[in-house]
């Protein structure tokens, strides 16, 4: 019903703007063009000024031609080209050409797609990752042009504004609607406006911190790369309130500060970000420019009680552990089937992970990362512990599963840090819930684990008979190189030589083929450690990582 009011509302939205367009107030200049944080790639200017586009993951040749007028290679290498985004790169070689070139394509796409608003180049994130991108590198687009395509451009900037006005409250929650309050924000101070305007644009966004950003500085969405995305934009709009002498919204710069900490909570001791809900590869330049910015420097937290993660660490060790479940259906729709599952670093590299979000694959693959086997936790009877819609109305949400996890933290009298979690998401279809139990010792060399299933007092088991196979499964990172030595026990050896011992007494331990969906360069092959075992005659498992001097 919601999905339904939202599409509605969409539509009638549309429809006067198309019929008011040519009313619309279109400012003569710009005031400033701020700064952009992400990485620049000079190979990609110089790939471009040959006829080839290279975007997530691939190539297209255009060989003269408008990329507009061609068929694109995916869906997101299609959303990439239209954010615009790309143009950052052509920081790298400020010439006339390049700046011509980006000129010619900018044309190209308002002359086909300027005022469609449909398909992926109007999707609203896209939109508003179009708009900060051509305030942020207008010097470069306007280098050497002519009065004709500036007012082009400036028209379109000021239907882009109005468009996002129109389709911001509508827009699915999360990130996407985060972003458009950003982009209306920054359009606000970066054209000429009144301060009405200015201040309607700060108290939108303000709305948004306060609700997307959660008291212990984690998103909403529970996605541990949001934060750097999010920042990646907040921190030049910041910016951009001081260099002009505004007043920054008064939730702007406490939310920053309260995001920094949940960041580093997610970091590993290789510097990545944690895969959990929809996170992929970070970039180390793009985490960096962030984290140069942190003014709130300190200790990572223990735990993020309203994103409900847990972190142990000691010695070089930090494990991490996901104790959630999304907030809503809306939030559901990237959010994984992950609940219990752990990450686990040392020294410089991680050793455990889950398989993470591919950055630029099909929608297929992208569905598969969110099943729980793609996650270092326990499946029953290849079950997710949470299962989602394949209604094409409501869209990749999540219709059951993990509702209610309880958690408990302690540290033991010999000096360990435990965790002991339970979830529900196998208590509908099987009757039975799932334990974790974690810890690890002072000096960070042994990371004890236990799972177990059980039927809690007055619910009674929905198994069939020959049902009840669990899998606890053991991602391992494709940088780690795997080595068994017993039936019950396998070697994981770091480049550097640093090593562990994952061993389960009592217990085979499989070693599997695997798919790492989360690499910089694309999904690569990995391996995988798997314990199978019938919880009516075993019940629970342990198992046990040691470091091995």
């Amino acid at each position: 019903m919601r999905e339904a009011w939202r599409r509605m509302s969409r539509r009638t939205a549309l429809a006067r703007l198309r019929l008011t367009r040519h009313t619309m107030r279109v400012p003569e200049r710009l005031i400033v063009a701020p700064t952009d944080l992400r990485s620049i790639d000079p190979f990609f200017v110089e790939e471009l000024l040959n006829g080839r586009i290279l975007l997530a993951g691939r190539v297209l040749e255009t060989e003269g031609q408008s990329p507009f007028a061609l068929e694109l290679p995916s869906q997101a290498f299609a959303a990439r080209l239209h954010s615009f985004r790309w143009l950052r790169h052509l920081r790298a070689e400020k010439s006339d050409q390049a700046a011509a070139m980006a000129r010619s394509i900018l044309n190209d796409w308002m002359a086909v797609h300027g005022y469609r608003l449909r398909g992926v180049a109007w999707a609203a994130d896209t939109a508003a990752q179009r708009l900060i991108a051509w305030l942020s590198h207008s010097p470069v687009v306007l280098q050497g042009t002519d009065g004709g395509f500036y007012r082009r451009f400036m028209r379109m900037l000021a239907f882009h504004v109005r468009y996002l006005r129109r389709v911001a409250a509508t827009t699915r929650d999360g990130e996407t609607r985060f972003r458009v309050r950003i982009a209306l924000a920054l359009s606000s101070v970066a054209m000429p406006n009144g301060a009405s305007t200015l201040k309607r644009a700060g108290q939108a966004l303000d709305r948004e911190i306060d609700r997307q950003i959660l008291q212990d500085g984690g998103h909403i969405s529970r996605n541990p790369r949001v934060a750097l995305e999010l920042l990646l934009d907040l921190l030049p709009l910041r910016q951009t309130y001081v260099n002009l002498g505004h007043d920054a919204p008064s939730r702007l710069i406490p939310g920053i500060d309260r995001m920094y900490p949940a960041l580093r909570f997610f970091r590993h001791q290789d510097g990545d970000l944690a895969l959990f809900n929809g996170a992929t590869s970070t970039l180390a330049n793009e985490l960096m420019s962030v984290l140069r910015y942190d003014e709130t420097a300190g200790q990572a937290f223990k735990a993020l009680p309203h994103s409900k993660y847990h972190r142990l660490a000691a010695g070089h060790a930090v494990v991490i552990v996901d104790t959630g479940a999304p907030a809503s259906a809306d939030l559901s729709r990237t959010a994984h089937a992950g609940c219990l599952s752990f990450e686990m670093s040392s020294g410089k590299y991680r050793f455990i992970v889950n398989s993470g979000s591919p950055n630029f694959a099909g929608e297929r693959y992208i569905q598969a990362a969110r099943a729980t086997a793609a996650h270092s936790t326990v499946t029953l009877d290849d079950t997710s512990s949470s299962l989602f819609s394949k209604s094409k109305t409501l869209g990749p949400v999540m219709v059951s599963g993990v509702k209610k996890v309880i958690v408990e933290r302690a540290e033991t009298e010999d000096g360990r840090d435990y965790i002991r979690a339970v979830h529900d998401g196998y208590l509908s279809t099987f009757g039975y819930a799932h334990e974790r139990e974690l810890s690890l010792n002072a000096s960070g060399t042994i990371l004890a684990g236990r799972d177990r299933f059980f039927v809690p007092e007055g619910k009674k088991s929905l198994l069939k008979s020959d049902g009840g196979l669990a899998s606890a499964r053991f991602h391992i990172h494709p940088s780690i190189s795997l080595l068994q030595t017993e039936t019950d026990s396998a070697l994981l050896i770091a480049p550097d030589g640093e090593t562990w011992v994952f061993s389960s007494p009592g217990n085979e331990v499989l070693v599997a083929e695997d798919i790492f969906f989360a690499d910089a360069s694309g999904m690569r092959a990995s391996d995988q450690l798997e314990i199978v075992f019938p919880i009516a005659e075993k019940p629970e498992i342990r198992w046990f990582l040691s470091y091995r001097p």
